[in-house]
């Protein structure tokens, strides 16, 4: 499963590269292919290691900046992990492939998407237990409803194929998950979100496969779409400094609450494929709150209640 997976992974990664260098026309990612480096302090009978393919956009007509990577660690289970996951001393390999794009234009909204599969093994090296996990989220600076809606019947579409309670479970789950606590507040109008996804008596692994890849596969239709309605439209200094202010919201949600990035720097991961989710120009404005009746206060109550799309 963890060669098929990956293997699947290389390949959406250069389906997705190649769609959204179309939809930009302008720049190429930069690829940078990596490896891990194992602690010197780990065992000498348990090696860790693995690399990534990590593909980076930059200052391009439609993309400021983003990437689109992939990965493979294996390796001995740190403590952290081993207490979140209540497991002693375990072997783990985790594969995924990652995604942030963040436009230029404040009209187009910034995407996330993640889809993933991990392993632990026994001191014999047998599989113990085994999950996918995953999801694709929408953050809009300036909401339109028509591209809610098409994101979220995307999502919806690619759940249904498997099972019609898949969509507003892990709707649900990811509302509850891409919000910032600490700003009582959704980090944008959401997505899909699953995680732990494990074999059951109506799930096998070979299912849970077929649903993941069916979402990762959703991608491009999901956001491609929305991108090609929005990039040209025309934008002030004003909404630019707006983009800004958000994008600092997603910074501290990535920063402060994400499990990925906590698991990358926990397990002695890349620090410039874990951090390249984070934007280039943000801003922190003490105290700021839009103009009362604007679209900037329409995104921000939006935010405060998640909204049922489809």
């Amino acid at each position: 499963m963890k060669n098929k997976f990956y293997t699947y992974i290389q390949n959406l990664q250069d389906q997705i590269v190649a769609g959204l260098e179309a939809v930009d026309g302008q720049a190429k990612f930069r690829e940078d292919l990596w490896t891990r480096v194992a602690d010197e302090l780990g065992e000498a009978n348990r090696p860790e290691g693995g690399g990534g393919r990590t593909r980076v956009i930059e200052n391009g007509a439609v993309f400021e900046k983003g990437g689109v990577n992939i990965s493979a660690v294996h390796g001995k289970l740190p403590d952290s992990m081993q207490q979140l996951f209540k497991v002693g001393e375990a072997d783990f390999f985790a594969c995924g492939l990652s995604l942030v794009l963040h436009p230029k234009n404040p009209m187009v909204p910034t995407v996330h998407a993640n889809w993933r599969y991990f392993e632990m093994y026994d001191d014999n090296g047998n599989v113990i237990q085994q999950w996918f996990g995953g999801g694709q989220d929408l953050t809009p600076y300036y909401l339109f409803e028509e591209d809610a809606v098409h994101f979220h019947q995307t999502c919806k579409t690619a759940c249904d194929k498997h099972n019609p309670e898949f969509y507003p479970k892990y709707k649900k789950q990811c509302d509850a998950y891409f919000w910032n606590a600490h700003r009582n507040e959704a980090r944008g109008i959401g997505g899909l979100f699953f995680d732990y996804c494990k074999a059951s008596e109506t799930m096998s692994m070979e299912d849970w496969y077929n649903f993941v890849t069916e979402v990762g596969d959703s991608f491009l239709q999901a956001y491609v779409p929305i991108v090609e309605r929005r990039k040209s439209l025309s934008y002030n200094q004003e909404q630019r400094t707006w983009q800004e202010i958000r994008r600092g919201r997603y910074v501290e949600f990535n920063l402060v609450h994400d499990k990925g990035t906590l698991f990358g720097l926990k397990t002695n991961g890349r620090i410039e494929s874990i951090l390249m989710s984070l934007p280039p120009h943000v801003q922190w404005v003490y105290d700021h709150h839009p103009v009362a009746g604007s679209e900037e206060e329409k995104l921000i109550t939006t935010l405060m209640q998640p909204k049922e799309w489809v």
